[in-house]
């Protein structure tokens, strides 16, 4: 992962994986503060997993139905359990103008010991799909995640060619 030097960045640690949301969002514990925090993932869209409205947005944009969609949604969320455990050492990198979304939860790419980044693997892997409602650095670079995902029948892209 790179990031540009114009942007600004705040990075937190040490932190650990204390629960699963769904395909873009966990739960974090920042272990000086005891806190727990629900991240979002910058720069990606994985599907539902519970009826809610944007389901039904999601349901009439891609023309496929909800319950197919919140199985793709199921799906993503047990990929990202395999990526990762509870209880995983990590770090949240923040891009300053973007630190939370409209929902309070905060954005952020989670940077795993090994390096890897979540967000990436879930939209290189095809379980999830570039989310440009924030913008975030890495968009460009996931949107061509994502065409190289569906191009090779990856992940969700393995069902279905597009969600």
């Amino acid at each position: 992962m790179y990031f540009k030097a114009i942007t600004s960045f705040i990075e937190k640690k040490p932190l650990i994986i204390t629960r699963f949301v769904d395909g873009d969002g966990i739960i974090l514990k920042d272990l000086n503060t005891k806190k727990e925090i629900e991240i979002r993932f910058y720069g990606i869209d994985a599907p539902e997993i519970s009826k809610c409205k944007k389901v039904n947005k999601d349901e009439k944009e891609t023309m496929l139905p909800a319950s197919l969609l919140r199985e793709l949604g199921r799906k993503s969320l047990n990929f990202l359990i395999e990526q990762i455990n509870i209880g995983d050492k990590c770090t949240l990198v923040q891009e300053k103008q973007n630190l939370k979304d409209k929902y309070g939860r905060t954005l952020g790419y989670v940077v795993m010991e090994d390096g890897s980044v979540l967000n990436e693997i879930m939209i290189k892997e095809g379980y999830a799909k570039p989310y440009n409602d924030f913008y975030c650095e890495m968009l460009p670079k996931y949107q061509e995640y994502y065409l190289q995902a569906k191009i090779n029948k990856k992940g969700l892209f393995s069902i279905i060619d597009h969600f």
